[in-house]
């Protein structure tokens, strides 16, 4: 993929980029949609770590040994052939379109803590919607710029919610922990089933160094190495704060919330502590936005140059940057928006989310097999060949359960757009060489 003249980002903002795109609203909003399952999803947060650790192994081997911009999309061409690639992208990038648009309804909640008018339906979604195209603009810029915005809102952001993580234990009430333990009585497989399949929010973007390696420095170098220290980093942070915050705020206000760390902050340290926590989640989202953008735009314009978009989502403007991609973004996620339009941040955040994760189950799936695919025609330790082999089957386990752990409706609307991609793909004029396209069917 071709990235202009623009200078690209080394290993400090490709994991800056990872942290980002997976620590963003997940850790600000998702407390209050695992409220409504309870403080026993502290269970699904293990099995989440688990399966999302299996999929950042997969997408840290194939940033090792065939780095591809376009991540999932590549390697599902590349491996799998023609049509899996064409549904691999399809998917994912409605899935991160989607996503996208929770990011930003995030910052608009975060920012209702300094302007009470944001409560209102109408004046929120105005907002959000200026947040949308002002990132959007952000990301037609060169790509080290996006690298550096992205480094100082990690920074910037996860600071003050570390504080909160680490001394909200000394705020933490065992009482309060245990009285939101299963507030619905949910039998305990089904509500680790839930909490997971909620939590995997919160992993989402650990493809994203795999993803954006047309723009990194060095990626068989910088994408798996990224790609793990991002996966660590996120994971730490989410369950020691989403636990910290479950002790903190009563489940029955947890639920509603729509800025917890903020209320936290404010309940342990005043005002002024939930005003800070405030400023620091509109940063970091803000980064996250900008960030899951980027992902979205490459990913798309990887599809476009194999002719499985549109041309004009391969065209570049001088920095580099699919210009007309991301404006036909910005519209999408704007349509969307207006769609999923709700009284209630959380609710709407929650709505959205589920939505997401349950279409990216199948890109990732695919990515397993890819890699499996790989392994075969490369010079791979027979030792390291099995481990990756169970890691792949531990990633597909965690990525049916995600399904299984959503409702029944959301799951035929999944697979009503699955469905779809089958006669789309005959309108689809695949232009890559033949011997290219042979190989990756092999």
């Amino acid at each position: 993929m071709s990235t202009g003249g623009g200078k690209k980002m080394g290993l400090v903002g490709a994991s800056s980029l990872v942290v980002a795109n997976m620590v963003g609203t997940g850790l600000f909003l998702l407390p209050s949609s695992l409220a409504n399952v309870g403080s026993i999803s502290i269970l699904g947060w293990i099995v989440a770590a688990i399966g999302a650790s299996a999929l950042g192994l997969v997408f840290a081997h194939l940033g090792m040994v065939d780095p591809k911009p376009g991540g999932p999309y590549a390697y599902a061409r590349d491996h799998l052939g023609a049509f899996p690639a064409f549904q691999t992208n399809m998917l994912y990038w409605i899935a991160n379109v989607i996503g996208n648009v929770a990011i930003a309804v995030s910052v608009t909640g975060y920012l209702a803590t300094f302007f009470p008018a944001l409560k209102g339906q109408m004046v929120a979604n105005v907002t959000t919607a200026a947040i949308i195209w002002l990132f959007v603009w952000l990301n037609t810029r060169d790509a080290s710029v996006i690298g550096k915005f992205t480094a100082v809102s990690t920074i910037a952001g996860i600071l003050p919610i570390a504080f909160v993580g680490l001394l909200g234990w000394f705020w933490f009430q065992p009482e309060v922990f245990r009285a939101s333990w299963n507030p619905e009585a949910l039998p305990t497989y089904t509500a680790v089933e839930r909490s997971a399949s909620i939590a995997l929010w919160a992993f989402l973007g650990v493809e994203s160094a795999a993803v954006s390696a047309g723009v990194i420095d060095n990626p068989r170098r910088n994408v798996p190495l990224a790609t793990v220290i991002g996966l660590l980093l996120s994971t730490v942070i989410y369950i020691s704060c989403t636990t910290v915050l479950m002790g903190i705020i009563p489940g029955e206000h947890l639920r509603t919330s729509g800025a917890p760390f903020s209320e936290a902050a404010r309940l342990m340290l005043g005002p002024w502590a939930g005003v800070l926590i405030a400023l620091a989640a509109i940063l970091k989202a803000s980064g996250s936005l900008v960030g899951w953008i980027l992902i979205v735009a490459q990913s798309a314009q990887a599809a476009a140059q194999d002719g499985m978009f549109p041309k004009r989502f391969g065209k570049t403007n001088a920095h580099g940057m699919p210009v007309q991609n991301l404006v036909i973004t910005g519209v999408m996620m704007t349509a969307i928006l207006i769609a999923t339009a709700s009284p209630n941040v959380a609710t709407q955040f929650s709505s959205i989310t589920d939505a997401t994760v349950v279409l990216m189950a199948l890109p990732y799936i695919y990515s397993v097999v890819a890699m499996w695919r790989l392994n075969r025609i490369i010079d791979v330790d027979r030792g390291r060949k099995r481990f990756l082999v169970v890691a792949g089957i531990i990633a597909c386990m965690y990525c049916v359960s995600v399904v299984l752990g959503q409702s029944d409706l959301l799951g035929r609307k999944a697979l009503i757009v699955l469905l779809a991609t089958v006669p789309l793909y005959a309108l689809i004029r695949v232009t890559r060489k033949p011997e290219a396209l042979a190989a990756g069917e092999s």
